[in-house]
């Protein structure tokens, strides 16, 4: 269960300077009471007493959030000590009296002791009460002329004594509680604070890192991709040279500066939207732009076909930035690893799925890159729309990468319906 936490040093000198000005003031006020002469009880208690109970019932306010048991039972037995002997200054002793109570109920640490302290010292104040009614029985039963209330003397007095004191330690008792509870739920207010800050750190945390991570994504498939066909193709270059075929080799650095060129444009691109402090959306490649990466590729020495089978929808932007990014790191790695001759780019509308499909007729082993930032990148971009990602080694020679994303739209047929490879709704060759 939960505990308040003690009081603080500015609350503990506080303590200290309220519990003083408290017994000052009563002492004031038992010289003033001394001085006009006004006594409850029959006889005149000494000075240097009604002193002494005064401070005695003032004083233990000083530690009344430290140790609030203890003065709450030291306050109650001053306070019938003093009315017993007839020496109570009566006025700042109910107060003290209420206080302390109050105390005890909005700072006590172990509730079910503060509740047994409180209902013992406010039983023993109305057993006192219940003695004096006895005691005074004969002189409230006396007839008095001035009494002319709708009741007996001696009920009026007990009735007017129970309600007063009653409400008074009544409010004492309730107002502790309710402060406690508030305390109590300050500190869960600032729990679930501190709660709500650590989770929006980790949600920041988490942003950032997926950030990082498709910016390193975007950098790759870009990259990787251009310093493939670069290296390609001045490697043709090199080969032409060497049979001194000077066309050919101008045609391979030419593609060559122009792959140059597009890497370091897409990466001021990317670098440009990662300085400005709110970038505004950029637009990304699209399958709109597959063939113009498959003339690249081409241009390379590779054979290249681009089929698309089923009737063509329009795709959200995530998912044709998707795909594209798919197509390209599948023929990056068939540039850097298969050794391949031909390539081949099928893309097939289905009932609820864009099915991307390339294959190359290389070596077929599994990329170097199959465990790197490559397919990584295929898998994380895939999951993100919920689809499906193989790739492997072909049974009949090369390699196949082969993803399925959801198209977004509904059409109305049967989820992974494959619809029979109809005549290519448009056809690239090489």
């Amino acid at each position: 269960m939960w505990q308040r936490p003690g009081p603080t040093a500015r609350q503990r000198r506080n303590d200290l300077w309220i519990g003083l000005a408290t017994a000052a003031a009563a002492v004031l006020n038992v010289a003033m009471v001394r001085s006009v002469g006004i006594f409850f009880f029959k006889f005149h208690p000494s000075a240097l007493e009604q002193y002494t109970w005064a401070l005695g019932i003032t004083l233990p306010l000083i530690w009344r959030r430290t140790h609030p048991e203890i003065v709450t039972l030291v306050v109650s037995a001053v306070f019938l000590g003093g009315q017993i002997r007839g020496a109570q200054e009566t006025q700042f002793a109910s107060g003290v009296l209420f206080a302390a109570i109050y105390a005890l109920g909005a700072w006590g640490r172990d509730r079910v002791r503060a509740r047994r302290v409180r209902v013992i010292a406010v039983a023993a104040m109305f057993v006192f009460i219940f003695t004096l009614w006895f005691l005074s029985f004969d002189t409230l039963s006396a007839a008095r002329p001035e009494a002319r209330g709708p009741v007996t003397p001696l009920l009026g007095a007990l009735i007017n004594t129970l309600l007063v004191n009653a409400a008074m330690f009544g409010f004492a008792y309730l107002a502790g509680e309710t402060a406690w509870l508030s305390a109590r739920r300050q500190h869960q207010l600032e729990v679930q604070a501190e709660e709500l800050r650590a989770a929006q750190a980790e949600a920041a945390e988490r942003a950032v890192f997926g950030e990082r991570v498709r910016i390193a994504r975007e950098l790759h498939d870009v990259v990787a991709h251009h310093v493939s066909v670069m290296g390609i193709q001045a490697a043709a270059a090199r080969k032409a040279m060497d049979r001194e075929a000077t066309g050919k080799a101008r045609a391979a650095l030419t593609a060559v500066e122009e792959s140059a060129r597009t890497a370091v444009t897409e990466l001021r691109r990317m670098l440009g939207a990662l300085r400005m402090e709110a970038p505004a959306p950029v637009a990304a490649a699209g399958l709109d732009r597959v063939e113009e990466l498959l003339e690249r590729v081409r241009e390379a020495g590779l054979t290249a076909r681009y089929t698309v089978y089923g009737d063509p929808v329009p795709l959200p932007d995530s998912v044709s930035q998707a795909a594209y990014r798919i197509v390209q790191e599948a023929v990056t790695n068939t540039l850097k690893h298969a050794r391949a001759s031909t390539l081949d780019v099928r893309l097939r509308y289905l009932t609820r799925e864009l099915e991307i499909d390339v294959a190359d007729d290389g070596r077929g082993a599994v990329p170097a890159a199959a465990g790197g930032m490559g397919l990584i990148g295929m898998r994380e971009r895939v999951a993100v729309h919920d689809g499906t990602v193989e790739a492997g080694p072909r049974s009949e020679g090369g390699f196949r990468v082969r993803a399925r994303l959801p198209l977004g739209v509904d059409p109305g047929g049967m989820p992974g319906e494959t619809p029979p490879e109809i005549p290519a709704q448009r056809v690239a060759q090489p």
